[in-house]
């Protein structure tokens, strides 16, 4: 019964109660009738009875009346059938239609049967009268029920709706305010109360993660200043093992303080303001950043148009996915191209590479990535180890149509401030 939709419970529950009150009806005026004609047929048998039995006994010339409608017997030429009959109305047990009384009077005992077929002839019509409206009845109470059901679940059908335009991110709610104070209020009274609880914890989420994000900026920001320290040493540039392993070390703080940052972000709601930005700019900024070295290698920036987007969000995730994809320290030329909304990012791959152990899925760019781009409207994927894709929701591009003039980036440092 759980599974069956609640309409049609509802016009389920009509259906069968206007079955019964139409059944209860039929049987009740099928009742009446009949008693209403057991009335009829004793007092006209007693009247017939009292008037004979005082004539006879009186001495007046009477005869009992033998028509086709009504006899009258007395206890000599009575059938024998009726002779057995106590006093009382009573129905012929050959045939329904008469029905025979049986009266003491101050003349003796008389016996009178009338025939009433076409009283029983109108029972019979009124019974199969009465069957219709049973009939009917049901189908009309079924189809009342659907209609009353329908319209009484309209407000439910408004509070879901409203409940279904709910944006993912929890916000507090009025629900309680639009419908009436009954059942349906208490559930939208519910639902705002379910809401502002979800917005305090939501809030405390985001007080959690902001505490976290700063916290962990001190120990990183002074592993990060240690580490430039010891890149700037003229010893160190001296020995290329030792060189390599401090960029190494770098490129990790870097990539953990990306990841902080996409944190902190992804923990703000709303994100920054959206700002139109021009695509290649921006991508020539992102690829600059990430090069500290002007020995590492190059980028081929295809890109025309602007796009909308957060500028600070953007940006992280952009450096995010270029970082997943091991540039610059996989020594490969880095490929960026904006064909209208997609944006390939893409590096050549060799056999053997760790980078080849990265699932071709959207899972191998990390789970903030993909949290941030679902914050931005954007979709990730990476379809190969080498290969991340990215796609802009079309409203948010301008002027973008197939990958144009390229801009190489070779040995030059395109970092803000560096020259």
């Amino acid at each position: 019964m759980s599974d069956i939709p609640l309409r049609r419970r509802v016009t389920l529950a009509l259906t069968l109660l206007g079955f019964l009150l139409s059944t209860l009806f039929a049987a009740a005026t099928l009742k009446v009738t009949e008693d209403y004609e057991y009335v009829v047929a004793t007092e006209l048998l007693r009247g017939q009875a009292e008037d004979y039995g005082l004539r006879l006994a009186n001495g007046l010339p009477a005869q009992l009346p033998r028509t086709q409608r009504l006899s009258g017997y007395t206890r000599a030429d009575v059938p024998p059938r009726y002779a057995a009959f106590p006093m009382g109305v009573h129905e012929d047990a050959a045939e329904e239609r008469v029905h025979v009384g049986v009266f003491d009077t101050s003349a003796g005992r008389l016996y009178f049967s009338i025939d009433l077929g076409d009283i029983e002839a109108l029972e019979r019509l009124l019974g199969w009268a009465l069957a219709a409206v049973v009939v009917l009845g049901t189908f009309l109470s079924g189809f009342l029920g659907w209609l009353f059901a329908g319209a009484a679940l309209v407000p439910v059908t408004r509070l879901a709706r409203a409940v279904d335009a709910l944006p993912v991110a929890p916000q507090a709610t009025h629900l309680g305010e639009r419908v009436s104070d009954d059942e349906l209020g208490r559930l939208a009274r519910a639902i705002d109360g379910y809401q502002r609880r979800l917005v305090d914890a939501d809030t405390h989420e985001q007080a959690f993660f902001a505490d976290a994000s700063h916290e962990l900026r001190t120990p990183i920001a002074v592993v990060q200043g240690a580490t430039e320290v010891m890149l700037d040493d003229p010893e160190a540039a001296r020995e290329p093992r030792r060189m390599e392993r401090l960029r190494r070390l770098d490129r990790g703080v870097r990539e953990m303080t990306d990841l902080v940052e996409m944190l902190l972000a992804v923990s703000r709601r709303p994100l920054s303001a959206p700002e139109w930005q021009d695509a290649a700019g921006v991508l020539h900024e992102v690829v600059a950043s990430l090069q500290s070295d002007p020995a590492q290698p190059d980028a081929d920036i295809a890109a025309s148009g602007r796009w909308q987007a957060p500028s600070r969000e953007a940006r992280l995730l952009l450096r995010h996915a270029i970082g997943k994809l091991g540039w610059p320290a996989s020594g490969d030329r880095l490929s960026l191209r904006l064909e209208h909304n997609r944006l390939d990012l893409s590096v050549p791959i060799p056999a053997g590479s760790p980078l080849t152990a990265h699932r071709s899925d959207a899972g191998g760019v990390g789970p903030l990535a993909q949290r941030l781009a679902s914050q931005l409207g954007w979709r990730l994927e990476r379809p190969s180890p080498g290969h991340i894709r990215i796609e802009l929701p079309a409203q948010a591009i301008a002027g973008a149509g197939p990958a144009g003039g390229r801009s190489g980036l070779h040995g030059q440092d395109m970092r803000p401030g560096v020259t």
